[in-house]
């Protein structure tokens, strides 16, 4: 079974995320911030990190560089709801290892597991 991390600092938008996964199968563990995915990542071991990009503290950009950091073997699916974050994080992407993509929220549930099925068979 695939294992994602839903990592969302509005505990709605993670929970429904967590739900809608687990609904499809995947093995699914949801944290509410940078520091939290963290620690989740060292024993679930994640395929793929769903995360939102503006969160307080650590955003999701200091989750990606800290997953390239570790090297981390699983891919990323970024979320982000403000068009602004898109430079910062295609800069980012550019960086990484690991699959990454973006996606832009509003995102329908079907599109979501769509690219996240296709970023998990690609590796």
């Amino acid at each position: 079974m695939q294992r994602v991390l839903v990592v969302d600092d509005e505990r709605l938008t993670a929970d429904t995320l967590g739900i809608i996964f687990r609904k499809k199968g995947f093995e699914t563990c949801v944290a509410y911030s940078v520091d939290a995915a963290l620690d989740y990542v060292v024993d679930f071991r994640p395929d793929l990190i769903v995360c939102d990009i503006t969160m307080p503290d650590r955003d999701g950009l200091e989750l990606m560089v800290e997953v390239a950091r570790r090297e981390l073997n699983c891919s990323i699916l970024v979320l982000t709801g403000y068009l602004t974050n898109l430079s910062p994080v295609h800069e980012q992407i550019r960086r990484m290892t690991q699959r990454t993509h973006v996606l832009t929220k509003p995102c329908p549930p079907e599109d979501l597991l769509r690219e996240a099925r296709t970023i998990m068979t690609a590796i």
